[in-house]
């Protein structure tokens, strides 16, 4: 697969670098913000009385302004990137792959989250290696895909199972090669995706714990990586990577997790990542010497796939979009799609260099930008009720106005000083 673990290496290499400039103060690291709508940047670089700290930098999401407070890390995640809400917006997750540890704050007290029963807080807890794919369900159990864990007289690769309350993993299921996971609708089953494999792994979690294997693997797909749950609690739509994961042929097939039974399967151009919106399965991926729309002699683009999300019948497109490996979307407010991927190369025969990120005009002919900007998109977060969406790419953090698909033009603009690496929306949006 395209998709490794490449930002685990960029994190832990960039800790002596930043990347931005701008102004700060390390009085400001426990002080509230006070802000009701709120969103958190991880930032590993985050320059604070002549040093690089590890902080979530706050941003008012009403004003698109930053507040002077900020979450720190130090101490339990020195190296913030994939973060992960949980349902009840209570928690969030930041994973550091410098010891391969999860910080957990609490979004009430922007600080770690208490230890459920006492006083004491948690500082981090360890998983058995480094995640790309991680989410918090139900009950405070979180889960993450750990693709090198080790398990005694097994093939490497897990499933880690912890508690957001009590700080703690709570149960390792091995998974050889465990990369990507995603959960059905109601969070009572995680499906899991190993790499190189054409099965796709079911854990049903009320299991887990219990003296009842968990696990159920169903076959057969053509390199499965990613799922997006379907309108019933039964379904998921597996997205197959085919050609791009050196398979055959992209697919998506709609899976019943209780019976295991792959109810109906659609070929697709490309499917690494995908997401539903108002009725519309949403699929990316880039298939090996795709052509760049009328220019034939570009190949390797990346596209986008509109199907109904009940019938999986096709119902445009495909349209051309950035290539790279996409695994990132976010839907704004007023209809326009932010795609994004990494690992981005030129989409022209000119050798023009484009970024990993792609924005589709859902309600107008579905008319793509690609912003001038270059690098990978890591973080994509539209903003509930503004026509805004805020974006980390290639480190730098980004407002764009949904209205003109460009950077907001703001009197003072937003600096975060560091690196952006993700953002995630942590409050419900003003009444």
């Amino acid at each position: 697969m395209k998709k490794s673990l490449f930002w685990t290496a960029v994190l832990v290499a960039l800790s002596a670098a930043v990347i931005s400039c701008g102004n700060s103060s390390s009085n400001n690291q426990h002080k509230l913000s006070g802000l009701a709508f709120r969103a958190f940047v991880s930032n590993p670089l985050f320059a604070s009385g002549g040093l690089n700290s590890p902080v979530l930098n706050i941003v008012n999401a009403s004003k698109d302004t930053l507040s002077p407070s900020v979450v720190s890390l130090a101490g339990t995640a020195s190296q913030p990137g994939l973060m992960a809400l949980s349902p009840d917006l209570r928690v969030t997750a930041v994973f550091s792959p410098a010891g391969d540890a999860v910080a957990v704050i609490e979004n009430a007290s922007e600080g770690p989250a208490p230890i459920a029963g006492t006083s004491a807080t948690i500082s981090s807890i360890p998983l058995p290696g480094p995640t790309e794919s991680m989410f918090i369900g139900n009950n405070d159990l979180a889960f993450a895909g750990v693709p090198t864990a080790t398990v005694t007289g097994e093939a490497p690769g897990a499933v880690a199972v912890f508690s957001v309350a009590n700080g703690a993993v709570v149960a390792t299921i091995p998974v050889p090669a465990a990369h990507f996971i995603a959960p059905t609708r109601d969070n009572r089953h995680v499906l899991v995706f190993s790499d190189g494999s054409d099965a796709v792994t079911i854990i049903t979690v009320a299991l887990i714990g219990t003296h009842e294997d968990p696990r159920t693997t169903v076959c057969c797909f053509d390199h499965p990586v990613w799922a997006v749950a379907g309108s019933d609690n039964n379904t998921a739509y597996v997205l197959s990577c085919g050609a791009e994961c050196n398979g055959v042929q992209a697919s998506i097939g709609a899976l019943d997790v209780l019976t295991g039974t792959i109810v109906k399967t659609v070929p697709v151009p490309a499917a690494t990542y995908g997401m539903v919106s108002g009725g519309i399965l949403y699929v990316a991926g880039t298939a090996p010497g795709t052509p760049c729309g009328g220019n034939t002699a570009a190949k390797n683009c990346g596209t986008l796939t509109m199907l109904n999300a009940s019938s999986l019948h096709q119902v445009g497109g495909p349209v051309t979009i950035t290539n790279g490996y996409h695994d990132r979307m976010g839907m704004s407010s007023n209809g326009q799609l932010f795609v994004g991927a990494n690992s981005c190369t030129s989409i022209n025969s000119g050798g023009e260099v484009r970024g990993c990120l792609a924005i589709v005009n859902t309600t107008n002919s579905n008319k793509v930008t690609v912003p001038p900007q270059v690098g990978d998109a890591t973080g994509i977060a539209p903003v509930p009720g503004r026509n805004i969406v805020y974006v980390c790419q290639d480190g730098v953090f980004q407002i764009f106005d949904t209205t003109t698909d460009m950077l907001l033009v703001q009197t003072t603009p937003t600096v975060i000083v560091g690196q952006s690496f993700d953002v995630k929306i942590v409050d419900p949006p003003p009444s």
